[in-house]
């Protein structure tokens, strides 16, 4: 357990989330740069995803310092539940996707289809982050706020 002051932590963790976020615009600079470096569709687009990566990390980065220096944010049950149908359409959805890119990765196995199965690996990653990330929202929804 850390022997800072809430008040301490706050202060340390924005001053980190400021540095982070110097670093991931770095970061989307330089993919941008790469993006525009290549005619390769392969490189372009890893560059784009890491670009928007970036960008959108330093975006909720901002949220987080806002948070802290500003004004708190909190996420009610309520809050969730108001909006929950759709994100359960979303759920479905994001769950048909997993099992699609799954099958389509079954499918190519040993056919030495390198580059479609890195793209579909990543759509596979990206997915099961969304559900993840849904899936916390409905610990949120039943009033259980996920730690750990």
């Amino acid at each position: 357990m850390s022997n800072l002051s809430t008040k301490d932590l706050q202060t340390k963790l924005v001053s980190e989330l400021k540095e982070w976020q110097k670093t991931e615009g770095a970061a989307a600079q330089f993919m941008d740069k790469l993006a525009h470096d290549t005619d390769h569709p392969v490189l372009k687009v890893v560059a784009d995803i890491i670009h928007s990566d970036s960008l959108r990390h330093a975006k909720i980065q901002q949220l987080i310092i806002d948070s802290l220096e500003k004004s708190s944010i909190s996420l009610s049950p309520q809050d969730v539940s108001q909006v929950w149908a759709t994100i359960e359409e979303h759920i479905a959805t994001e769950r048909d996707m997993v099992k699609n890119v799954r099958d389509a990765l079954e499918l190519m196995k040993g056919r030495k289809m390198v580059v479609q199965q890195y793209l579909l690996e990543y759509l596979l990653f990206d997915e099961e982050k969304h559900d993840l990330l849904l899936e916390k929202l409905e610990g949120v929804k039943r009033g259980m706020y996920p730690y750990g």
